[in-house]
């Protein structure tokens, strides 16, 4: 019977990695992945440049503030900590010129005028959109002139002035610096981090609700699964499915942190001039976490996750093949795929918006509840919402369903496996929970 088991999980693992469509797909993941996390490699390499300089033609029409708004555009530039280099030229013609000009290049047209109401007015002309720091920092020089020449015409101090338009000095004061670090360290967690990681096992989930509720109501569709229950137990039969499709699940998560690395390799080979907006932010993060206590729980918070996912998916497998047995065809598959689906969807939210329920006992209630704890469980976790007691009472409690779904589910598996009545698929569901009973 060992061997019987070992051919039927071989042979479906088989059925779902040897195949064209596994290569393909996994191809296109590693060229997706890959592809997202080296983009500004790849627009360079096609002619994009990242860091091309800004060129502004400036129409200084009043005669006297081309050199303040020079001074104030350095300024700004420093302000903005710009990747790139603004080169402002001079434009002694006409303003239709000027539009004329910037109609055949993709320069930035400034015109200066006079204004007798607010000191100074400007006009920025385009041809295309300008990037949004680009325009901010223009806007802030031309802001910063405009107080210049102001200060000029009314003979008003710099400094005073400095005083009257600068905003109010607020000192804010937490008593508990280190729940101030690690706060902000949280919701940057919550914000960047905890969405990216969880994603893909939500994904994963999905994979293997569809993959062993397909495969189990294939045979049942094209009758091969009398043959296969002649020669072993529904037992055999359904224990094979369940280890196949997760063997499939984790072959293929491991397969996605693999691409991730590549990517990052690459990443850190290949940097395009002075931009690495993805590394930096990467270096950012890891250096803030660094810097609070987050880090000495990240083991811990990691071990909790890996458990919880790893019991999730053979729990979700397991009510997968279960209902699945009780189906006829794709229909039905349909409305038992749906509830699945939605729970795991509830689980995905909730831990999204972890951080909304601060404090909340109905949260850290939802946090046991099994298909939803391997969500939700790590982020109330990173928040600090609940400890490693409550994510031990959720291990026991997936672990106790798994064992309540291998011991009476099988029952309903044994019975449904045969099972082509043309009933309703709920109202044979039902049927043979009260046989299972008897």
């Amino acid at each position: 019977m060992t061997s019987k088991f070992w051919f039927l999980a071989r042979q479906s693992l088989n059925k779902k990695i040897k195949t064209k469509w596994f290569l393909f797909a996994n191809l296109l993941l590693a060229v997706v992945i890959i592809g997202l996390l080296n983009m500004d490699s790849i627009i360079s390499f096609f002619g994009g440049d990242f860091s091309s300089d800004t060129q502004i033609l400036l129409l200084d029409e009043t005669k006297n503030t081309e050199e303040i708004f020079k001074t104030s555009l350095v300024l700004a530039e420093e302000s903005f900590d710009l990747d790139h280099d603004i080169i402002l030229e001079t434009f002694t013609k006409d303003v239709k010129e000027l539009e004329k000009e910037l109609k055949e290049n993709d320069k930035i047209g400034i015109v200066l005028e006079s204004d007798s109401e607010n000191y100074l007015k400007a006009k920025i002309i385009s041809n295309q959109k300008i990037d949004t720091i680009s325009y901010q920092a223009i806007v802030q020089a031309l802001n910063t002139s405009k107080m210049q020449v102001a200060m000029m015409k009314t003979n008003i101090q710099s400094a005073e002035l400095q005083k009257i338009t600068s905003n109010i000095s607020i000192d804010r004061l937490i008593l508990n610096d280190q729940s101030k670090t690690e706060d902000e360290a949280t919701a940057m967690i919550m914000s960047t981090v905890f969405p990216t990681l969880i994603l893909p096992f939500f994904m994963l989930v999905i994979f293997l609700v569809q993959m062993i509720g397909t495969e189990i109501n294939e045979e049942k569709s094209t009758r091969s699964m009398e043959i296969i229950i002649s020669n072993v137990s529904p037992k055999t039969h359904f224990f094979s499915k369940v280890l196949a499709s997760n063997a499939f699940v984790l072959i293929q998560g491991v397969l996605l942190i693999l691409y991730s690395g590549i990517g990052f390799l690459i990443k850190s080979m290949v940097q395009v001039g002075s931009n690495s907006q993805i590394t930096d932010s990467i270096s950012s993060i890891w250096d803030s976490l660094s810097q609070t206590g987050i880090m000495d729980r990240l083991p811990l918070i990691l071990g909790a996750t890996l458990v919880l996912m790893i019991l999730s998916f053979i729990a979700y497998s397991l009510i997968a093949g279960i209902l699945a047995s009780m189906t006829v065809n794709m229909e039905d598959f349909q409305q038992i795929q749906t509830p699945i689906m939605m729970i795991c969807l509830l689980g995905y939210y909730l831990a999204i918006m972890a951080g909304m329920f601060e404090g909340s006992v109905l949260i850290r209630i939802l946090s046991y509840v099994p298909f939803i704890s391997c969500l939700l469980g790590p982020a109330l976790l990173v928040i600090g919402e609940i400890g490693i007691l409550d994510i031990g009472i959720s291990v026991l409690l997936l672990c106790g369903f798994i064992y309540f779904m291998t011991k009476y589910g099988l029952k309903i598996y044994k019975v449904g496996i045969l099972n082509y009545s043309t009933d309703k698929m709920w109202k044979r569901l039902w049927r043979a929970a009260k046989q299972k009973e008897s």
